[in-house]
């Protein structure tokens, strides 16, 4: 018994027939089936999403698995040839949001430090004074 595959019409090759083969994009992105490289996409994606929220430091938080995914990203890509480009972005995005975040961190802490003995006003004029004086700003 002959299957689809098998029989050939005249004229016509075999991939014609199966719709696997027919075209190129029935395969998935740049004809790697299963759709490319889907830890590149998860990557580049929680590296910008760290990135945007780096600065209420969720972001450094967030950058950590998207960093492992950019990571798990190229490998796969060196294995496939795709999505190199994705995966290098969001290893990049996730570095620059761990590395912001930290900045931030460490800045809420040398600014909490230097205006602890403000925190005792109730009023923002008077708060506000007492913090231009201890950070140096008046």
């Amino acid at each position: 018994m002959e299957t689809q595959d098998t029989v050939r019409a005249p004229g016509r090759c075999a991939a014609a027939r199966r719709p696997d083969a027919a075209h190129p994009a029935a395969r998935g992105v740049h004809g790697v089936e299963g759709g490319g490289n889907r830890a590149a996409v998860a990557a580049l994606a929680t590296g910008l999403t760290a990135l945007l929220t780096s600065t209420v430091v969720v972001g450094g938080l967030l950058g950590v698995p998207g960093l492992v995914l950019g990571i798990v990203a190229l490998r796969t890509a060196g294995r496939t040839g795709v999505g190199r480009g994705q995966a290098v972005s969001g290893l990049v995005t996730s570095v620059v949001a761990i590395v912001v975040s930290v900045v931030v961190a460490l800045g809420a802490v040398w600014f909490a430090h230097r205006t602890q003995d403000c925190y005792r006003f109730h009023e923002v004029g008077q708060w506000a004074h007492c913090v231009h004086q201890h950070v140096g700003l008046g």
